[in-house]
């Protein structure tokens, strides 16, 4: 409290006014607390707050994105929306369908099981429809059939004989519907559709541009020096060019680890999974669970990839505070309520918040998934609902991040005038010089020079100069260097980089497959 009048003082004062005396102030607050208290007092008695809920019951909110729970279909709805159609209860049960309508089609090229014959043109069109067109419709359906059985894959199995029962085909072999299959045989094949999709249309895709933008800033930026920092302390220089092309080459790296890990779902051996489960050919190493190794793998390389990202957004956000990027302003956009001149890196600090959301969704998962008491539980059920969350707030992140490197404006006067401040970095090239020439104690006469002294370009090539032993040629090469020609092959690093990331900056190795 003591603090906080001193600052009011102090702000009356820059104000032109003189504050109350502490007393004052007091006594001129006492006076307001009792009226405030005879208001109260005479007012009439508000209901205790459960009566006045129940006197007044609030009205039900329609799910929008300014009433819904998870900011992932609220605040960020409209950056996660394509992600409906792929990770939403709607999307789960359009997988599932698509399964149990290929499976039905596997059944009837299958010629052991008589009672399924080939189907006709007709029946694989309605069938093909159904698999790839199940509509939101079609869905509310299986929901309301879910209320009478509580199963939901039962649910939607019924809701498919009503569809096969129309066709005069199809209705001679509705019991083959789901036939020979478990609900966990359904359910892991549409994840895995579910991650497929979401990984080819969204996820790539968006990793690819984060990599293709990084790729750019590596070429452009290839031949600006720049401080490093080592410890946060000033060290040998570097290019910025250089410095994102690390980012972006490990980026790659995690990418395509990703895309490696889920392949599509191969029909072939798909079907040949069920028939062993007809004890055609009984594998011992299967349990009544499908034991979701893949899904662990597939979110450890995307939480590699995510914890890469935040290395790059923390130091880009450092940039920023140096002054080595300005960020391009927008016109209407506020910093801070009280403090017009900010532009901050939110786009960045957004991207590190989503980032950290993602990675421990993701990081539960990965280690829940593999996890199953004995034979089946069902607790990977609810785990699994939640798929999408950690891909969400990963294509948030990556979204914000590309938004905040579209401002970036390079400050490469900021940055020489950091070099120029610096000429103690030059005491590594100078003492490995000194080494060569057989200088004694080169690198403790380095450090009594340079260590916690002010270097500047007149003292560092005086002490050139004043060395023994070193030859007159090699001291002129020595006084020649200048912190921001000393980058060694740094600029032929970032520019190299093409290599790598699919040429020019672009975009990786494209979908998985």
């Amino acid at each position: 409290m003591a603090a906080l009048l001193a600052d009011a003082s102090a702000r009356a004062a820059l104000a032109g006014r003189q504050p109350a005396p502490r007393a004052a102030r007091a006594s001129l607050a006492r006076p307001n607390a009792r009226r405030m208290q005879q208001r109260v007092q005479a007012a009439p008695s508000a209901p205790a707050p459960a009566a006045a809920a129940q006197a007044a019951p609030q009205a039900k909110l329609e799910l929008s994105e300014l009433t819904a729970v998870s900011p992932l279909d609220g605040r960020y709805g409209r950056a996660t929306h394509p992600l409906r159609h792929t990770f939403s209860e709607y999307g789960l049960i359009r997988f599932r369908a698509l399964v149990e309508c290929r499976w039905l089609q596997m059944l009837a090229e299958i010629p052991e099981v008589e009672e399924v014959p080939p189907f006709s043109a007709a029946a694989g069109a309605v069938l093909d429809g159904l698999a790839t067109g199940f509509s939101v419709e079609d869905a509310l359906e299986v929901k309301d059939v879910e209320r009478t059985t509580n199963h939901d894959v039962k649910a939607l199995e019924y809701v498919l004989k009503r569809r096969f029962a129309a066709d005069g085909e199809l209705a001679r072999v509705l019991e083959f519907t789901h036939f020979a299959c478990t609900s966990e045989d359904i359910n892991n094949l549409a994840h895995g559709l579910m991650l497929t999709e979401a990984m080819n249309e969204h996820v790539l895709p968006t990793m690819d541009k984060l990599i293709s933008e990084l790729g750019r800033l590596a070429v452009e930026y290839a031949d600006v020096p720049m401080l490093s920092r080592t410890h946060g302390q000033t060290a040998s220089p570097t290019t910025m060019g250089k410095e994102m092309a690390v980012f972006a080459y490990r980026l790659q790296r995690q990418r395509d680890a990703a895309a490696a890990v889920y392949p599509e779902v191969d029909w072939q051996s798909v079907g040949q999974r069920f028939v062993t489960g007809l004890g055609l050919e009984w594998n011992p190493y299967v349990t009544q669970i499908e034991p979701h190794d893949c899904i662990a793998e597939l979110f450890a390389a995307i939480m590699r990839f995510n914890n890469i990202l935040v290395d790059f957004d923390r130091d880009v956000w450092a940039y920023i505070s140096l002054g080595y990027f300005k960020q391009r302003t927008i016109a209407g956009e506020v910093g801070s309520s009280t403090m017009p001149h900010k532009v901050n890196p939110i786009d960045f600090e957004n991207s590190e918040g989503n980032l950290g959301l993602a990675n421990a969704v993701m990081d539960h998962l990965a280690n829940k998934l593999p996890v199953s008491r004995w034979q089946r539980d069902l607790t990977d059920s609810t785990v699994l609902r939640n798929l999408g969350v950690g891909i969400g707030h990963s294509l948030i992140a990556y979204a914000s991040s590309l938004k905040g490197i579209s401002k970036l404006q390079l400050d490469a006067a900021r940055l020489h005038a950091d070099l120029d401040a610096s000429w103690e970095v030059l005491a590594e090239p100078i003492q490995t010089v000194m080494r060569r020439y057989a200088v004694e104690e080169p690198y403790e006469k380095l450090k009594a020079f340079t260590r916690g002294q002010r270097v500047t370009q007149a003292s560092m090539q005086q002490f050139v100069r004043d060395l023994d032993g070193v030859p007159p040629e090699a001291k002129e090469q020595l006084a020649a260097l200048t912190p921001w020609t000393y980058i060694g092959n740094a600029p032929d690093q970032a520019r190299a980089l093409r290599r790598h990331i699919g040429g020019g900056g672009g975009g990786g190795n494209g979908a998985a497959h």
